[in-house]
């Protein structure tokens, strides 16, 4: 089965080997049809703190076995701008 992969925002890096990242996403409301904006914070793991400093930058997360109680993502690379 393939794991997931998500595309986000750096939020935190405040922590070793993890940084946290923001992903939005678009839904649709359910009674006005207005496209809303709905977002999550998930904990990554970044085994060699690349990403330190780097708050603000576009990340791509992949699923992953659990290695805490919050963290089951590892930071896969930079994702480009779009």
């Amino acid at each position: 089965m393939p794991k997931r992969v998500l595309e986000g925002v750096v939020v935190s890096d405040k922590m070793d080997k993890t940084i946290v990242v923001k992903v939005e996403r678009r839904v649709q409301h359910p009674i006005y049809k207005k496209f809303i904006r709905r977002s999550k914070k998930y904990h990554a793991h970044d085994e060699t703190n690349a990403f330190k400093g780097k708050v603000g930058e576009n990340v791509r997360i992949r699923e992953c076995r659990p290695l805490s109680k919050t963290k089951s993502w590892e930071v896969l690379v930079a994702a480009a701008k779009a």
